[in-house]
């Protein structure tokens, strides 16, 4: 069953990969023709004689695919491809403005990283700059600003570096609001 505002071939969904094969299997759906986002970030690894510079993935075990699940079959069998993640027994859709933040946020050329899933802050828009229109959860980590974006369906985030002066507070969406309630009921 599909929502009527929404279109099916347009949505995002993730799929749950074998540790350390995301690159592999984004490569093997990229060669069967699926439109595919895995977003990466630059690591630095200590070797026994060197630091070297590695790329990983933003969220690790995932891969994002946009479209119709048709080839459902193509994309299960493909080596290292767990599961598609569902919700309900439905492939889970995630909305496209997650995926978006993300990939403005490392197109922007910010320093980002994984950063553990937050339900509840200050959320915020970049007013300008290669982030602006960017909506997350502002964050302080010794002494610098992060906005935190997040992946809902995933339980997963990723935290890019702003400038706290260039970011607005907004309201938070409804589901947000409704956490805030039930986290205070609890104190």
């Amino acid at each position: 069953m599909q929502p009527e505002n929404s279109s099916f071939g347009t949505c995002w969904h993730a799929l749950y990969t074998r540790h350390q094969h995301e690159k592999a299997i984004a490569q093997n759906l990229e060669s069967k023709g699926f439109e595919i986002f895995l977003p990466l970030y630059a690591a630095a690894r200590n070797w026994t004689d060197r630091v070297k510079i590695v790329t990983l993935p933003l969220f690790p075990c995932y891969v994002f695919l946009r479209g119709d699940l048709s080839r459902r079959l193509a994309i299960v069998t493909t080596p290292g491809v767990h599961a598609i993640v569902t919700s309900a027994n439905e492939p889970a859709r995630i909305p496209a403005e997650e995926i978006e933040n993300i990939r403005q946020a490392i197109g922007s050329g910010a320093r980002i990283e994984p950063h553990p899933f937050l339900k509840c802050g200050d959320m915020v828009r970049v007013k300008c700059g290669p982030l602006a229109g960017v909506q997350g959860v502002l964050v302080r980590k010794k002494n610098v600003y992060r906005l935190v974006l997040s992946v809902e369906m995933l339980g997963k985030s990723a935290a890019v570096e702003v400038d706290a002066t260039l970011t607005e507070r907004i309201a938070p969406s409804p589901v947000v609001k409704s956490q805030y309630a039930a986290s205070y009921a609890q104190i």
